[in-house]
């Protein structure tokens, strides 16, 4: 097999030759065919996260050491099974849930292995997309995307579950509401389709980049914020009248925070799932006094997953600019997402690597 390893954090991906695994027990090998490339890879590639205030997690304190594979959000055919491997059959075609758990404890047992502390997450602590093989530990993780176009559903097992995870925290909305989505990158473009998906509306657009919030009202979006503005949070509350029940944050930074979280009516909720880095100091009492929600969301679990796809099926989820490349654009196409040169997203194609 071939895969694009990090071998020095910040260098270029190395192309390795190295021996195809087999697979045991409940194992599954997958072919990969298309490999979505996320922004939080830039994170894992680099080495770090910015926590602010010149803070930094480094993702070697959890084990994440070179040389390792990226990628998580591969897509594939399965190549072979283990003995014990039940419910799956060489040839068939699946999107590979990558948040996988320890598959033991309770929290995995609940179904929400996404949240497990013994992760063996795709592309961080296992194996990831980034090559023209995964092994895969039970066929359960595996999920049946027929009919759906295999860029796109790659896509769907990171950047379309964490948006739908994202706006599955919101508060409920009444017709008068409106739902800020800050960030028109790849996830902020699925989280658009997604919403309107739910029947959601009154959606504003907010971006810096005005050929992405173009495309962002070409998806579905209502409004659009360019927030390089100074006084971005009014005009925020103002366009949605003073009624801007959610803000769901696909970039996570103090800037973003400061636009959305000041113009949320009372009641309203800020979901955080952007990774960029950074910190924020907030007073506590107008928290109560407003009656404002600040809540976390991190990608999603299996069935989320199962539901992001019956979506995507059904043609209710419209597809955000997708480019396929050959793998070994893999290295250009890292440093074009860091420099923010990327519509939509990226898919990398594995088939004839």
């Amino acid at each position: 097999m071939l895969s694009w390893d990090v071998v020095e954090h910040g260098r270029p991906l190395q192309k390795v030759l190295k021996d195809t695994p087999k697979p045991k027990g409940t194992e599954v090998l997958v072919r990969i065919t298309r490999s979505g490339v996320c922004h939080s890879d830039l994170h894992i590639w680099d080495g770090y996260f910015d926590l602010g205030g010149g803070k930094r997690f480094y993702v070697k304190d959890r084990g994440c050491v070179p040389p390792f594979t990226m990628g998580h959000e591969p897509f594939g055919v399965v190549e072979a099974i283990g003995p014990r491997a039940k419910g799956v059959k060489v040839g068939q075609k699946r999107i590979v849930f990558p948040w996988i758990g320890c598959g033991s404890c309770a929290v995995c047992k609940e179904g929400q292995d996404n949240y497990c502390l013994s992760q063996k997450f795709l592309g961080v602590y296992m194996r990831g997309g980034y090559g023209t093989h995964v092994v895969i530990p039970h066929p359960r993780y595996l999920v049946d995307a027929a009919g759906v176009d295999e860029s796109f559903a790659a896509t769907l097992a990171c950047s379309g579950l964490t948006a739908y995870s994202a706006t599955a925290k919101l508060p409920e909305f009444a017709p008068r509401d409106w739902v800020a989505v800050m960030g028109c990158g790849g996830l902020g473009m699925v989280g658009i389709s997604i919403l309107r998906a739910k029947g959601i509306r009154n959606i504003i657009a907010c971006d810096v980049d005005e050929t992405k919030l173009a495309a962002a009202r070409a998806l579905g979006a209502k409004l659009l914020l360019d927030t390089r503005a100074p006084d971005a949070a009014q005009k925020l509350g103002a366009l949605a009248k003073g009624n801007l029940a959610g803000a769901i944050d696909f970039v996570g930074m103090p800037a973003t925070f400061n636009v959305a979280y000041p113009a949320l009516r009372k009641g309203g909720r800020y979901v955080l799932c952007g990774l960029f880095g950074g910190e924020v100091t907030v007073s506590l009492p107008p928290i109560a006094q407003r009656a404002v929600g600040i809540v976390g969301s991190y990608v999603g679990n299996l069935q989320e997953l199962k539901a992001v796809v019956a979506l995507a099926k059904k043609k209710k989820i419209k597809p955000t600019p997708i480019e396929t490349r050959p793998a070994d654009m893999v290295n250009r196409t890292l440093d074009e997402l860091k420099a923010g040169k990327i519509l939509g997203r990226v898919v990398l194609d594995f088939e004839a690597a």
